[in-house]
């Protein structure tokens, strides 16, 4: 069996008006509180002015690739009377390849020439699909799909076009890349963005220096979280605003965008948590190592690393529901299950039927999850067994080995036929197909308060089966390893990893283990 039937989340009810956000800081003491914040409503004016300045650049990047293909189209037309034909061609696959690659990516440092070899490298893969796509379709086919003649790929011309037009089109974007960086930079030295530093020890001092002496940089230092703000120099120009927990506060009030962690401890559990926070707020969020072996395994690491003024910075992804993917992933959610409820609608009258004649009236077997966010829902379930009162429904651990448990509801249990009716809550958008296992109220408040990480889960709405459920956490196994592996799903999260654990989900359920 793959699909856990006690999992733990964390609390937290709506509030009166709407929905809450349930983001994870830590007080003075140290323990896990709740802040409530209304979605949309937690940032100030200038903040959500920030949010759409941040899209400008991305949106920019786009058009100068645009622009640059259809000038490398222009200047080397086959056909003068459908003079962006290769462009037809090319686009489809440029851009998501300069997409894959991060070329649309706010950076800290961006230069158009460290971007070179990934443009030139990105266009001759287009063109060569281009190329190809070109031969193989048949020449009646062309016009009719609005594509150029074939490609003249043959003989020292059809070489030299296909160079001429990979030489446009990369010059064209480098030199919009440049300008449109160049722009920026004035743009940010004029106004520069508020941005928050977590740790107010000797190496976030030496970056704030170098934010205020460095205006090409755009940031300007509104702050530093610290909960020990002693080590800071009486004279320091960038105050202290308190700790962790004023996070929140600090993000609102000065309209915070960016936000650079650069306490040396980053594997603290406080340090994630305010992490995770920070990027549930809507900001972008920088590691900075502080270790010189960390720096140097930063260095290493080419993907998501920027610097600043020699200090390598390790850029936080986006939340898992802000993805461009999470939309397909709602698709397959109601597609998948909306199939599923109509295929397996035999075997869900007899599994009622079952459960009828064995347990008699109330087949479906309702209890509070914690879902999204820490909110309640209820979750629909075959009923196995009839607990005593609502307490036991609530506050019992594993009922697996329960002598009280028929035959029947043995065998639901261990095929996890008992969980079918859970695609409904699946169709309904109380739970996903793949996400943290629900947990019942107590469990959630009970482990929350022993492993700060569990709380952390709740960031995506809950699944029917997991990243621990494929890996053999269910059951009676450790709480810390569940909410270790639920939260690297959530911020590794892909829609070809939630396909990878639908297949090795439905293997695991030939070989039922009745956990």
């Amino acid at each position: 069996m793959t699909i856990d039937h006690e999992s733990v989340p964390r609390p937290g009810q709506p509030g009166a008006g709407g929905r809450w956000l349930g983001i994870e800081l830590l007080d003075r003491t140290n323990r896990p509180t709740l802040s409530r914040i209304r979605p949309g409503a937690q940032l100030g004016r200038r903040h959500r002015r920030g949010l759409g300045s941040r899209a400008a650049l991305p949106a920019g990047l786009l058009v100068v690739d645009l622009l640059a293909v259809a000038a490398g189209s222009v200047c080397c037309a086959v056909d003068p009377a459908r003079p962006f034909a290769d462009a037809a061609m090319l686009l489809p696959v440029l851009l998501p390849l300069n997409l894959a690659a991060g070329l649309y990516r706010t950076r800290m440092t961006p230069s158009a020439l460290d971007e070179l070899p990934t443009l030139l490298g990105r266009a001759a893969v287009a063109l060569a699909f281009a190329v190809t796509l070109g031969a193989c379709l048949p020449a009646t086919c062309l016009p009719a799909l609005c594509l150029p003649a074939p490609w003249p790929i043959g003989g020292p011309s059809g070489g030299i076009r296909l160079l001429l037009l990979l030489g446009v089109l990369v010059l064209s974007a480098l030199l919009g890349r440049s300008v449109l960086y160049g722009l920026f930079r004035r743009i940010h030295r004029r106004r520069p963005v508020p941005v928050l530093l977590l740790g107010a020890g000797a190496l976030g001092q030496r970056i704030a220096a170098a934010l205020r002496d460095r205006a090409e940089y755009g940031m300007r230092p509104v702050g530093f979280l610290d909960p020990d703000p002693v080590r800071l120099p009486a004279d320091s120009p960038v105050p202290v605003l308190g700790g962790r927990a004023m996070l929140a506060r600090a993000v609102r009030r000065h309209g915070v965008r960016r936000v650079l962690v650069t306490t040396e401890s980053t594997d603290d559990q406080e340090t994630v948590a305010t992490l995770r926070a920070a990027v549930r707020l809507g900001c972008q969020v920088w590691l900075v190592p502080g270790l010189r072996e960390h720096g140097g395994l930063a260095v290493g690491l080419r993907g998501g690393v920027d610097h600043l003024w020699g200090y390598p910075c390790l850029r936080l992804p986006r939340p898992a529901m802000r993805r461009p993917g999470w939309v397909a992933k709602r698709a397959l959610d109601v597609l998948a299950a909306g199939t599923g409820l109509l295929l397996i609608s035999p075997v869900l009258a007899v599994c009622a039927l079952a459960v009828r004649l064995d347990t008699g009236p109330g087949v479906l077997f309702r209890q509070q999850r914690t879902g999204l966010d820490g909110q309640g829902f209820t979750l629909l379930k075959f009923r196995t067994l009839r607990p005593a009162d609502e307490h036991e429904s609530a506050t019992h651990w594993n009922i697996a080995q329960d002598e009280r448990m028929s035959r029947i509801g043995r065998l639901l249990r261990r095929s996890s036929l008992d969980e079918l009716p859970q695609l409904w809550n699946v169709l309904r958008g109380d739970m996903t197909l793949v996400g943290p296992r629900p947990e019942r109220p107590y469990f959630v408040i009970r482990f929350s308060k022993t492993d700060p990480e569990y709380a952390d889960r709740h960031r995506v709405p809950v699944g029917l089966t997991g990243l621990a459920q494929v890996n053999g956490l269910r059951g009676d196994t450790s709480i810390e390893d569940r909410a270790r592996f639920d939260n690297r799903y959530i911020e590794s999260w892909s829609l070809w990893q939630d396909v990878k654990i639908l297949l090795r989900t439905a293997a695991l359920m030939l070989r039922p283990d009745g956990s």
